[in-house]
């Protein structure tokens, strides 16, 4: 498992029996993190910067949004895009898509608060925030179409889970629930 400091501008390795190692220092307020086909990790900063950080721990500047006032949110869809949420004090924040290649485009605008993000195996992204003054999980199709699939105060984050099921974070704790959707694996099978 890796896990991003945002107090010592770290990633950490977690192996299996938990003992924890630095993975790669350096890179501002670290936040959300990804990997994308290749295994290589791409870590959010509040300042805007996506660092890239090849297997070799080498790190780049991937791409550069604005800044966000609370982190970065990443998640790749099958296509090879970045897709970035960065929670602002605005009520009409953006889920970014950005390419292979480093170019940032807004995918979707009118999300309030958009933090923890998730794909499922057809490209829809899921997205922690609120949806015209509900909040709950988002979905927003390829095409750009977005509804509330789930309500719920205080959700900050998801993550996919094994057997159609799905990990559900508020500001105070941690959920397990069935839900009838396949998650996009986070790193080759």
């Amino acid at each position: 498992m890796y896990v991003s400091s945002r107090h010592d501008e770290a990633v950490y390795k977690v192996a299996p029996n938990g003992t924890m190692s630095s993975y790669a220092q350096g890179m501002g307020v670290a936040t959300g993190i990804a990997f994308d086909q290749e295994e290589n990790l791409y870590v959010g900063d509040r300042s805007g910067t996506i660092f890239k950080i090849a297997r070799d721990r080498q790190i780049f500047v991937f791409a550069t949004l604005e800044p966000s006032v609370s982190a970065y949110h990443l998640a790749f869809g099958p296509d090879g895009n970045m897709f970035v949420s960065g929670p602002s004090t605005s009520s009409f924040d953006n889920i970014y898509r950005v390419d292979p290649h480093g170019s940032v485009s807004v995918f979707y605008r009118g999300l309030g608060r958009p933090q923890g993000l998730a794909l499922d195996v057809d490209g829809n992204v899921y997205v922690a925030a609120s949806l015209a003054g509900r909040r709950g999980i988002v979905k927003i199709t390829p095409e750009g179409k977005a509804n509330l699939e789930v309500s719920g105060q205080g959700l900050v984050g998801l993550a996919f889970a094994p057997g159609k099921s799905a990990i559900l974070a508020t500001t105070s704790a941690v959920y397990r629930i069935s839900w009838d959707i396949q998650g996009r694996a986070l790193l080759p099978e």
